[in-house]
């Protein structure tokens, strides 16, 4: 990427909030998150002319996703952590990604009032997740703002979700490492949790191990570790431990932090962090063209006049999707384009011959 692309449309004004956001200012900071989560045409511009002279600064934290069932404990042990964290001089951004914000036009993760005393720490920065719009779009926002974080100076940058849908899988696309949160004695300790959430984990930790619950909790903790070992370790080599751990108590803290590290340490050496970023970079390129793509291809005008047969000779089962598809898409190419989209899609505009 470029420095400048794209910056051309309003250097000044994004010169002044960048020299205040480097400078430490928490009200530039959250000036520029708000930019880059409009949607409005103008503001995007001036966000990707931000982006553009920010990208320089960005990258170096260690970003971290947690994620878990509703009720795990995640802001409970996000807090936990990052006042530990910031105690000891790291800068600590919380973001999240939120699927339910899009049903409900509210957020729920990332609230400062279930991290009241992170929230005020001078070393701490807590951005709820946007508000409405689809999953896609509020991951999209948050890419950019842990971009904009890390050139703010933030060295850690935890990623909050919740382990539903899609998202946990969205979230592991942007961090270096995943934390998945669980809990115990909710009957068959593996039965609510999802094959892929734990291929994705680089750790386990069964959180709420307190009180009466901690023999539960560590019972979970070796169903667990069996479950991973049967799972093997990561194409990079990690094999994820499974720890228990209380955000109410703060115990166990250090055994999730020191995971993040040796993750940190290991696949820095080996060289697969930085092949790691560089997918996860091809890999939102790669979205944004899909989803480029697919808002020009509904606002074309071509494709309009052929979008609602298409649909309607597809569910009366007149014609196959691949050959209405191929049909709307010639549509979007126009004449010359009729050709190639026959070739990729294995069906001429008539349909099967």
């Amino acid at each position: 990427m470029a420095s400048d692309g794209g910056a051309d449309d309003a250097p000044s004004a994004a010169e002044g909030l960048i020299a205040a956001l480097r400078a430490g200012d928490r009200v530039a900071l959250g000036r520029a998150i708000t930019l880059i989560e409009s949607r409005r045409p103008d503001h995007r511009r001036h966000a990707q002319a931000l982006l553009a002279r920010l990208l320089p600064h960005a990258g170096g934290a260690w970003r971290v996703g947690i994620t878990g069932m509703p009720g795990a404990g995640k802001s409970t042990l996000i807090e936990a952590l990052g006042l530990r964290l910031a105690d000891a001089g790291r800068r600590v951004a919380v973001l999240a990604v939120d699927p339910s914000s899009g049903v409900t036009g509210g957020s729920i993760l990332g609230d400062k009032t279930r991290m009241p005393r992170l929230a005020v720490h001078p070393n701490a920065f807590i951005r709820p997740s946007p508000s409405g719009g689809a999953l896609g779009g509020v991951a999209r926002a948050t890419r950019e703002a842990m971009l904009v974080c890390e050139a703010a100076g933030f060295d850690v940058v935890v990623v909050e979700t919740v382990g539903v849908g899609q998202s946990e899988t969205l979230v592991a696309g942007m961090v270096d490492f995943v934390a998945v949160l669980v809990l115990a004695g909710a009957g068959d300790e593996l039965q609510g949790i999802k094959r892929g959430i734990l291929e994705l984990a680089d750790l386990v930790a069964v959180n709420k191990a307190d009180g009466d619950n901690a023999g539960r909790a560590a019972a979970a903790r070796a169903d667990y570790a069996r479950a991973l070992h049967l799972l093997g370790p990561k194409p990079s080599g990690w094999a994820a431990p499974v720890v228990t751990c209380s955000g109410l108590e703060g115990t166990g803290l250090d055994a999730v932090w020191d995971a993040v590290v040796r993750h940190h340490a290991a696949l820095t050496a080996s060289g697969a962090l930085a092949g790691l970023r560089a997918e996860q970079q091809r890999d939102w390129l790669w979205a944004l063209l899909d989803e480029g793509l697919h808002a020009r291809l509904r606002a074309h005008a071509g494709v309009a006049a052929v979008l609602a047969e298409a649909e309607a000779a597809v569910t009366s089962g007149r014609e196959t999707p691949p050959a209405a598809a191929a049909r709307v898409l010639a549509a979007f190419e126009g004449p010359e384009g009729a050709g190639a989209m026959a070739g990729v899609s294995g069906h001429g505009p008539e349909g099967i011959r």
